[in-house]
């Protein structure tokens, strides 16, 4: 289930809002079956009940009515966001019947996403329908953020600020990663988070230079560095912040380590601003690294937008070309890693605004 607080014509006006995209792409109908797409478009279930099935999918038509497809185990979920007669209950060869349902609706041709279709389920519709491929018509919708969605991202962001004001007090000498990371967790959902946004990673020492380290038994000593990059959900929009902690007196190398990483980071945010590409803005956190010549030490993107799911459009790295635009929402985490010593990482969430961009 979901902590749906957006009013139900804004979902109106973003399947509105596809439809003339779809006409544009030249596609009459459309098949949407990825969970937060799906979500997006009508407010119905963020989730699928396992990574093994799906809690349904919808149907774009261009005309007045779009159809919900799913399964007798969400029709109370579906009557609460979506009319009831336009709702599609499957049993049986549930392919079968989508398949009927539609061609009784006059839809034979449809766009779906072939990032998230499975080969089963377009093999099986496919006897029955004409699929055509589309990528990314959804998500190019969902890259800017109207004023309901900053809304709630600032206040799922001010969840992460005050569960980080936090963590210093848990960084104790013995402490494991798996042990902060447990906090770090409970932290979150007693303060108002229906779940983690990713699973938080904790890296101590060398394991910090792993920019996705998985919690162990490794355990905190003095002096270590420690890196921590954690988000929660919070009305159904996720936060996603880092940050590096010296225990103890930090170590010169830590230091100077993490004074780059947040020159590098301060200079990309000063720069960022709308028309810029992704990649321009890539190269200015790169180029900052390389003033001390330690950029090959800089081993990923810049930054990656985020919203309904922690990693979405538009990717801040050196291959992406995406133009920014006002309303975008991305993160903003350079960092250095040395895997004999450690990493440095530091993020912030920032939205792009009419003239630069404003941290979260």
């Amino acid at each position: 289930m979901h902590n749906n607080s957006l009013p139900q014509n804004i979902f109106t006006k973003r399947r509105e809002a596809l439809k003339k995209r779809l006409t544009s792409l030249g596609h009459r109908a459309m098949l949407v079956s990825h969970a937060a797409n799906r979500y997006y478009l009508s407010g119905f279930e963020l989730h699928d009940p396992q990574c093994n099935e799906s809690a349904g999918m919808l149907v774009i038509t261009p005309g007045d009515h779009d159809y919900l497809l799913t399964d007798s185990r969400f029709l109370d979920a579906a009557k609460r966001v979506w009319p009831e007669e336009d709702i599609f209950i499957y049993t049986g060869n549930r392919y079968q019947a989508i398949s009927s349902f539609l061609r009784d609706k006059g839809i034979t041709t449809l766009a779906f996403e072939s990032r998230s279709l499975t080969v089963d389920t377009h093999a099986r519709l496919s006897e029955f329908l004409n699929l055509v491929p589309s990528v990314e018509i959804v998500e190019k919708l969902r890259l800017i953020k109207d004023e309901y969605e900053l809304e709630l991202m600032a206040k799922s962001c001010a969840l992460n600020h005050l569960v980080f004001s936090k963590v210093p007090n848990l960084l104790v000498p013995g402490r494991t990663e798996a042990q902060v990371a447990w906090d770090i967790e409970q932290l979150f959902r007693n303060n108002g988070a229906s779940e983690l946004a990713f699973p938080t990673i904790v890296g101590i020492g060398p394991n910090a230079a792993l920019p996705h380290a998985i919690p162990g038994d490794t355990q905190i000593t003095e002096n270590c560095c420690v890196l921590i990059d954690m988000g929660g959900r919070q009305y159904d929009y996720c936060s996603d912040q880092t940050r590096t902690y010296a225990v103890g007196n930090p170590t010169a190398e830590f230091s100077r380590t993490l004074e780059q990483v947040q020159n590098a980071q301060l200079d990309a945010i000063r720069a960022i601003k709308p028309r810029m590409t992704s990649r321009e803005a890539y190269a200015i956190a790169r180029n900052s690294f390389s003033k001390n010549g330690v950029e090959m030490h800089f081993t990923h993107a810049l930054g990656h937008g985020i919203g309904l799911e922690t990693h979405e459009g538009p990717s801040l790295g050196p291959i992406s070309n995406i133009v920014l635009e006002p309303g975008m929402v991305v993160t903003v985490e350079p960092g250095l890693y040395y895997p004999e010593w450690g990493g440095v990482r530091w993020e912030h969430m920032v939205v792009i605004t009419e003239d630069g961009c404003r941290i979260l």
